[in-house]
Order: C-alpha cells, then sequence, then structure tokens
C-alpha cells in the first residue's frame, strides 16, 4: 500500500486530502502539522510521497525538502509542494530544493488525485 504523508499545519487542509485520497484507493496517510515533524517522520516513515506545504511553523517546506533530498536514505521520496505561495520566484525556489511536483492552493483535488495516481503508475529507475 502506497504510504503518502501529508505536512500541513492547517488542520482543515490536511482533512481535504486525507478525504480526497480515501475516495477511490488505501493509501497509508500520515500526517505533520510542521517542518520539524514532517522532517522526522519523512526519515522514520520513508513515504512514497510528501504533500509539503512551505510556510509552516519551525522549518519551511523549501528547508524540508532540501534536506530529504540531500539524504541518501531519503532522496528518493517524491515531493509535491502544495503551496499559496504561487509566485515564479517561489516556483523556481522549490526546483532548486529539488521539489518534484508544484501546486499552487487553492487546487482541485482531482488534480491532486490525478497527479498521485501517475506518480504511483511510473515505474521507479533503479540507481
Amino acid at each position: 500500500m502506497p504510504k503518502i504523508l501529508i505536512a500541513d499545519d492547517e488542520p482543515s487542509l490536511r482533512l481535504l486530502v486525507k478525504a480526497t485520497l480515501s475516495v477511490n484507493k488505501s493509501f497509508d496517510l500520515i500526517e505533520a502539522t510542521d517542518g520539524s515533524e514532517a522532517l522526522i517522520k519523512a526519515q522514520n516513515e520513508s513515504p512514497d510521497i510528501l504533500l509539503l506545504d512551505v510556510m509552516m511553523p519551525n522549518l519551511s517546506g523549501f528547508e524540508v525538502c532540501e534536506r530529504l533530498k540531500n539524504d541518501p536514505k531519503t532522496k528518493d521520496i517524491i515531493i509535491i509542494m502544495l503551496t499559496a505561495k504561487g509566485q515564479q520566484s517561489d516556483r523556481d525556489w522549490a526546483i532548486s530544493v529539488g521539489t518534484d511536483y508544484f501546486l499552487t492552493k487553492p487546487f482541485s483535488p482531482i488534480e491532486l488525485f490525478n497527479l498521485i495516481e501517475k506518480i504511483l503508475a511510473t515505474p521507479k529507475i533503479k540507481e
């Protein structure tokens, strides 16, 4: 069963994402409420996908992403940045720290579900 970590300090967003992903599929869903918790859970739980907010307490999503992508044990976690920060400079920063996908809030739950389905259907290439 695919494991997805939802890291956002907004309880309503975590609830929306959980409801969206629970509709047609079985996922092992894990939650984190701030950047530090997201980093620890990603390191300990090894999720397939991390849905990561940018603006969170303790560590930003950019910081979490950069640390995970620079760690050989977590570098292959697919990171989808979910953020209200939709400026080109934010996208550029997200890409520079290793973000795999970028969705601007508010996002379509169907778009998120379809993106996750696409990611999970893509075979992983072993290095």
